[in-house]
């Protein structure tokens, strides 16, 4: 393929130039430059283009492994930003890997924006982010700072859950907390508004944990060996997110608990795991493809108006009722 271009009088390097538009071209010089970029198999970079004009139209999106509800998210961002003339480059974040390692990767790729799903970082983390590019927070609110915030009412969706926990019965309902996790702070407190609320001080209970399945199962096995040693088992969980929901449900099985016969589990989130499960996990939901919505289009509108100050989307969440709630046991 070489030789077709060497005929033709043509370097690879020429062909690239000529794509890029970084010469003129006569119409003639043209059509012979695209005949030999057919012949040697050149496609043009489009990147390299569109940063020779300043532009990447590349969002960068950090999320976490291992927290299925960003997958839905990412899912649902590729298609807005599709739809809207943007790339989007992905960096994780773990345990081995810090949210502020993930989100430099991405700036040095030249991501013109960073969407953030779900910060467990500090507060001032995504203010500096806010100071040094267009930056949107999904799910984690931080006031002050310059991000745009895209969120659901988590109050309303912890309120719909008590209520319906409530409305079968429960009485001795117990929180799952989710630590530093997105969201826990609101959902602990509408926990305990909804508890007195309903006239249940007495029974509130709030369990440290974390967003993760393993706190989930360790509250499993503390519930299970305190109804060993005498003290009666919580008729209903409302766990701080679908994974620890998950979890608990995994030890609650192992140790012979029947959900929910004996216990009432909810989680929150409705991500894809919770339809996959024998039987299906009560939980609330957070609509992602409208948060993805939200989250890529308030990045795209600011990097196209500097001047726009930055936005937010509270959604509406919604209670999903499947088998793991039912009325608590007869006493």
């Amino acid at each position: 393929m070489a030789d077709v271009a060497e005929k033709a009088g043509v370097s690879r390097a020429l062909v690239s130039i000529v794509f890029r538009g970084e010469v003129g071209a006569g119409e003639e010089t043209r059509r012979r430059v695209l005949r030999v970029a057919d012949e040697i198999g050149y496609r043009p970079d489009s990147a390299a283009r569109l940063l020779a004009r300043g532009r990447s139209r590349t969002l960068g999106v950090m999320f976490t492994l291992q927290q299925t509800f960003h997958t839905n998210l990412i899912e649902a961002i590729y298609p807005e930003a599709e739809r809207l003339g943007y790339e989007v480059l992905l960096s994780g974040a773990a345990q081995s890997r810090s949210e502020e390692k993930a989100v430099e990767a991405l700036l040095s790729h030249r991501c013109e924006s960073v969407i953030v799903l779900g910060s467990f970082a500090k507060p001032s983390f995504l203010g500096e982010l806010g100071r040094r590019t267009v930056a949107v927070s999904v799910s984690r609110r931080v006031p002050h700072a310059h991000v745009d915030f895209v969120h659901s009412a988590e109050a309303r969706g912890v309120h719909q859950a008590m209520d319906h926990l409530v409305g079968l019965g429960h009485r001795r309902i117990v929180h799952i907390d989710g630590g530093r996790g997105p969201g826990s702070a609101e959902r602990r407190r509408a926990y305990r508004a909804a508890m007195r609320r309903h006239g249940l001080m007495a029974e509130e209970r709030v369990i440290p944990g974390e967003h993760t399945e393993a706190s989930g199962i360790e509250t499993g096995r503390l519930l299970v060996a305190e109804h060993d040693e005498g003290r009666p088992l919580p008729t209903a969980v409302l766990a701080g997110n679908d994974r620890s929901a998950m979890g608990l449900l995994m030890s609650l099985t192992r140790a012979g608990v029947e959900v929910p016969r004996d216990m009432s589990v909810i989680g929150y989130d409705d991500s894809h795991l919770s339809h996959l499960m024998p039987i299906g996990l009560t939980t609330v939901r957070q609509d992602a493809a409208r948060m993805a919505e939200h989250a890529v289009r308030f990045a795209v509108e600011r990097l196209e108006d500097r001047e726009r100050e930055p936005q937010e989307a509270v959604l509406e969440p919604e209670l999903v009722v499947r088998g793991t709630s039912g009325p608590p046991p007869k006493e």
